[in-house]
């Protein structure tokens, strides 16, 4: 049985008297998403090359970066410490990073391939890149789907963690994958050791991205703030459940 904190149980117990308020964090987040779409759509120009298609790159590229660095990169830490310190934090941390990174890679495997289409002229191409990033995924789900599947919490969370750890290894792989091969996929422009000296990207562009990558940020904390209150309030209410 997962042990929960005496407040917690109470907190569960008590729900009466629990009044809900604003979440200024999500708030924050949602106006900040607004700001960077106006700026991306209507104060941004339009490149010269791949037209008003560009401006996906505002969603797409914050999205992955949200989805696939940081709520992978998450699932793993919190992964490996579990598997160490045993810490049912880590676990219900970890499978809260797995569902919303889940969520934003979704966001990028939807907003590739209308890129795609104008760029390449098919929705999806079996490239590298695209294909592990759809892998990672399947992964990222397979996880999901193991919690679900595993009824003791031990045994869940100690498995879990397993899978979690060795799903993100590919993050980096990915990260490489126009590097290794030929792949049709662009070349990256952030995330590059040159792009902390000098960007690719003309001024105003670079500071719309910045301010996307920011609220992208900004809303997967907050997403995932709201998961991780909801994973503790279910284990708290199962433990009360089960005396």
């Amino acid at each position: 049985m997962t042990s929960v904190s005496t407040a917690e149980s109470r907190a569960v117990a008590a729900p009466g008297m629990q009044t809900p308020g604003v979440d200024w964090f999500m708030a924050i987040a949602l106006l900040a998403c607004a700001y960077a779409a106006i700026r991306a759509m209507f104060f941004t120009p339009v490149d010269a090359m791949l037209g008003a298609v560009q401006k996906i790159f505002y969603l797409h590229v914050p999205a992955a970066i949200a989805g696939l660095y940081i709520g992978c990169g998450l699932l793993a830490i919190c992964s490996i410490v579990y598997l160490w310190i045993k810490d049912e934090r880590l676990d219900r941390l970890a499978e809260s990073a797995a569902e919303v990174a889940l969520v934003f890679m979704s966001v990028v495997l939807t907003t590739g391939p209308i890129w795609g289409r104008s760029s390449w002229g098919a929705w999806w191409v079996w490239e590298p890149r695209l294909t592990l990033t759809l892998f990672l995924w399947f992964l990222v789900l397979s996880y999901l789907v193991l919690r679900g599947a595993i009824e003791q919490p031990e045994a869940r969370a100690r498995l879990s963690a397993v899978m979690g750890a060795l799903a993100a290894l590919l993050v980096p792989f990915i990260h490489l994958t126009v590097l290794l091969f030929r792949s049709q996929h662009p070349a990256p422009i952030v995330l590059t050791p040159s792009a902390l000296t000098s960007s690719k990207l003309p001024p105003e562009m670079a500071a719309t991205f910045g301010i996307s990558l920011l609220a992208f940020t900004l809303l997967f904390f907050a997403v995932l703030r709201l998961r991780y209150r909801w994973a503790t309030v279910r284990d708290a209410r199962a433990a009360v459940e089960h005396g």
